[in-house]
């Protein structure tokens, strides 16, 4: 299990669904109108929301940012369980068939000299503060 060494440092975690290609449009329903509904009960605190193609099919690809490793499984056991989004996710796979054929998630953690954490640090020479890095091309050392 990955944990962080810094307990106010969040996790992320990336979710990619490989979703049948002719169930696109009732996938993004789905996930629109219901998923990040019942997601907000829990807590999930979706970052950002991509799609790709594949080869056969396409990628539904989010990232949840999370306080710690512990919230974001225990959020995941009870948004799983809850019971309307159980029913949801019968009533489709009863109706046109479950449109996620599969499901990869993995938890990622910045490393300390991640933009994020410390913005255009690496277009400054670092994350110190001491002044000893070349200002960027066309920039003035203030």
């Amino acid at each position: 299990m990955v944990q962080s060494d810094n307990e106010n440092t969040p996790v992320f975690q990336l979710r990619i669904y490989e979703v049948s290609s002719e169930k696109r449009s009732q996938f993004h329903e789905r996930f629109e109108k219901h998923a990040l509904r019942i997601m907000q009960r829990y807590d999930f605190r979706p970052v950002v929301l991509w799609e790709s193609e594949s080869v056969s099919n396409f990628e539904f690809i989010y990232i949840l940012e999370w306080p710690n490793v512990e919230t974001m499984e225990r959020q995941w056991k009870a948004f799983l369980a809850d019971s309307e989004w159980v029913e949801i996710k019968r009533k489709m796979a009863d109706a046109i068939g479950e449109p996620v054929q599969r499901v990869t998630s993995r938890v990622l953690e910045g490393v300390k000299y991640s933009p994020a954490f410390h913005p255009f640090a690496i277009f400054h020479g670092g994350t110190d503060s001491g002044g000893g890095a070349e200002p960027v091309a066309g920039e003035e050392r203030s």
